[in-house]
C-alpha cells in the first residue's frame, strides 16, 4: 500500500470531529489526494448500520453492538480504505479499531482478549500509521455534549452514557497511548481550537514527510 492511514480518536465532546474537518480542508488546498470517512457509517452499509445502532430507541445487547461495529469496519476496510490506500491516496477516518477497544471493550466491559481477536478480524490487522487523540476531562466533554445538543437536536445512544462509562473509555485510551506512544499522539482537546489545529497540523506534516 503506497498511501498514509492517519485517524482521529477521542471520547464524545473532544473535538476531534471539528479538528479532522479543518486538516482536511488544508490538505486539500495543498493538493494532496485525501479521503475522509468515519466509523460507524464510512459506506452505504456503514451508514445503514449507524441508523440502526445509533439512532434506534431498542435496547442493543453489548455483543449486537460490538459485532455490528464490526461489520461496519470489515466492509469499510475491504471496500473503502484499502482500495484508497492501494491508490496512494491519505485516508483519514474518524474513529477506527482504538474506538472499539475503547468503547466496546473497556466501556462495555468485554474481555481484551475478545476484543483484539474481533477487531484483528474486521480490520484483517491494517492498522493506522497515525492516530490522534484528542484527549479532554470527562466533566468538560459531558458539558460540551450538552451544549451541542441545545443547538443539534438529533441524538443517539452514545449521548446517553454514564459519567463512569466515558471515564472507563477514556482510561483505555490512555493506556494505547502508552503502549504505542509512536503511532498514538495525546493531543490536548481542551485549549483554543485555533492553537490546537496548529499541533494537529505539525504533527500530521511530520507524519507524511
Amino acid at each position: 500500500m503506497n498511501g498514509k492511514f492517519i485517524t482521529f480518536e477521542g471520547i464524545d465532546g473532544s473535538g476531534k470531529s471539528t479538528q479532522l474537518k479543518m486538516l482536511a480542508d488544508l490538505l486539500r488546498r495543498q493538493g494532496l489526494d485525501i479521503v475522509v470517512t468515519r466509523e460507524p457509517g464510512g459506506t452505504a452499509l456503514g451508514r445503514a448500520l449507524r441508523a440502526a445502532f445509533l439512532e434506534t430507541s431498542e435496547t442493543v445487547s453489548p455483543l449486537a453492538e460490538l459485532l455490528a461495529f464490526a461489520a461496519d469496519r470489515a466492509q469499510h476496510v475491504e471496500c473503502l480504505i484499502k482500495p484508497s490506500l492501494d491508490e496512494g491516496k491519505i485516508v483519514i477516518s474518524d474513529r477506527y479499531a482504538d474506538a472499539t477497544f475503547a468503547y466496546q471493550g473497556a466501556g462495555r466491559g468485554f474481555p481484551e482478549e475478545k476484543v483484539l481477536q474481533v477487531i484483528d478480524l474486521a480490520t484483517g490487522g491494517l492498522k493506522p500509521g497515525l492516530t490522534l487523540f484528542f484527549d479532554i476531562e470527562v466533566d468538560e466533554a459531558i458539558r460540551r455534549m450538552a451544549t451541542r445538543d441545545e443547538v443539534y437536536a438529533k441524538r443517539n445512544r452514545m449521548d446517553n452514557e454514564t459519567t463512569d462509562f466515558y471515564r472507563r473509555v477514556r482510561a483505555s485510551y490512555l493506556g494505547i497511548a502508552s503502549r504505542e506512544p509512536e503511532r498514538f499522539k495525546i493531543i490536548d482537546g481542551a485549549g483554543n481550537v485555533e492553537l490546537i489545529h496548529r499541533d494537529v497540523v505539525d504533527i500530521v506534516t511530520d507524519f507524511l514527510g
